[in-house]
C-alpha cells in the first residue's frame, strides 16, 4: 500500500483532490510575495526613508550647532570644568573638540548633551555654568532647556503624514 500525500506526484494527476488542497495556499503565498515586492514600504516612495533619515540627521546637527552657539554666546558666564573656570568661547571650543572625539556615537542633540556637554569623561565631574549673578546650573540642565526652546528658523524640516 502506498502512503497518502497532500500534493501531486508523478502518480497523482494535477486535477486530483490532493493537489487542489494545496493550490489556494500556493496562490495566496504567491500573491502576498508579489504585493510585498511591488508595493513600497508604508506607502512611501522607495527613497523616502533615506531622505527622511538625512533630513533628521541634518536637523540634529543644526540643534547641536545651536547648543554650542548658545554656550559660546553666554555673556559674563563661566563654564566650570574639573574645578577650573573657562569663558564661554573656550567652553564652546571644548564641546566641539569632544564632539569630534565622540564621532558616530553622537546621532542626536540629546546624544551630544550626554557625551559632550554633561561632564568630564576622565574625572566624572559634572560641568556647571556660573552666571554673572552668581547662580550655577549643571550644563546638562542648561543645554536641555536650550534644546527645548529650539525651533528651526525656516520651519520644520520633516513632514509628518
Amino acid at each position: 500500500m502506498r502512503p497518502v500525500s497532500n500534493h501531486a506526484t508523478r502518480d497523482t494527476p494535477a486535477d486530483s483532490p490532493a493537489c487542489c488542497v494545496r493550490l489556494p495556499q500556493r496562490l495566496a503565498a504567491a500573491m502576498l510575495c508579489a504585493m510585498l515586492l511591488l508595493t513600497p514600504a508604508f506607502g512611501q516612495p522607495p527613497l523616502a526613508a533615506p531622505q527622511q533619515a538625512e533630513q533628521q540627521q541634518a536637523l540634529e546637527q543644526q540643534k547641536i550647532d545651536y547648543l554650542i552657539a548658545s554656550v559660546a554666546a553666554l555673556k559674563d558666564a563661566s563654564f566650570i570644568r574639573n574645578g577650573k573656570a573657562y569663558d564661554a568661547p573656550k567652553a564652546a571650543d571644548h564641546m566641539r573638540l569632544k564632539l569630534r572625539f565622540a564621532g558616530s556615537r553622537v546621532k542626536s542633540a540629546e546624544d551630544f548633551i550626554v557625551y559632550c556637554g554633561t561632564g568630564s569623561s576622565v574625572s566624572g565631574i559634572k560641568y556647571t555654568i556660573r552666571f554673572a549673578d552668581g547662580h550655577t546650573v549643571d550644563s546638562a540642565t542648561y543645554l536641555r532647556h536650550k534644546l527645548s526652546t529650539y525651533s528651526h528658523p525656516t520651519g520644520p524640516l520633516l513632514q509628518t503624514p
